[in-house]
């Protein structure tokens, strides 16, 4: 087994990343609803009935994982068809045995062996913080949306006021303990607090979805700001 790789080494490596949630997968649902303490329902929902709102088609769920988001997706608009890809073939395995999920595919997010414009919607869920380029990433999200499609970003921010330092504290010190507790993995769960840490929020998350082409684009951050909500449409 290799030595583990030090923090500034693995954040965004690849195959760091998908280790870790290929070891996690059978404990990820779990382990999450407990390490947020339920919250993790309240957002899938609030995506959901975003995507509803629109009325799509044909949605792709990036970094779909355990197929939790797509179900409550799938749950408010039953007559879209939902794609969902992720890199981890352990994650995917987690989809089809608890969600019946059937349209699954192992793709790296960065390189998709999708068609130009063939999706009304695409989703990422903390996910898009893994990934190891976020430009690359949101570059190929426009490329295979049609023209007025969505793009949705769920992920994890830092709160601004005075829960900032308490929260930082319950990511660094607290959360791996836990996490190993109920999962036996501490080492993903440091990740996942420095993964955090780096990753752009508010503005520079705006900044980052203009760049890629998106318009219209806007922030909502949920629950004391410790996850932020993010959509665009492509010009």
């Amino acid at each position: 087994m290799p030595p583990p790789l030090a923090p500034e080494l693995r954040h965004q490596d690849p195959a760091f990343v998908q280790g870790v949630f290929d070891r996690i997968a059978p404990c990820y649902d779990l382990t999450n609803s407990l390490l947020c303490a339920g919250c993790d329902l309240l957002w899938r929902r609030r995506v959901a009935a975003l995507v509803r709102s629109w009325a799509p088609r044909e949605i792709l769920d990036l970094a779909t994982g355990s197929g939790v988001l797509a179900e409550a997706i799938q749950g408010l608009n039953p007559d879209a068809v939902i794609t969902g890809v992720d890199f981890s073939p352990a994650m995917l395995h987690q989809a089809r045995l608890h969600r019946g999920m059937r349209r699954l595919l192992v793709a790296d997010a960065l390189h998709l062996p999708l068609r130009d414009a063939s999706f009304d919607v695409v989703t990422v869920a903390f996910g898009l913080r893994n990934m190891a380029s976020w430009p690359s990433a949101l570059a190929e999200m426009q490329r295979v949306l049609r023209t007025g499609g969505h793009v949705v970003v769920l992920d994890f921010s830092l709160p601004t006021g005075w829960l900032r330092e308490p929260y930082r504290f319950y990511l660094h010190r607290v959360l791996p303990r836990l996490a190993r507790l109920i999962s036996s993995e501490r080492e993903g769960y440091e990740y996942l607090a420095e993964s955090i840490e780096s990753f752009p929020s508010g503005a520079a998350m705006l900044d980052l979805l203009a760049a890629a082409g998106f318009r219209n684009c806007e922030a909502r951050p949920m629950t004391a700001e410790i996850v932020s909500l993010y959509q665009g449409e492509k010009a």
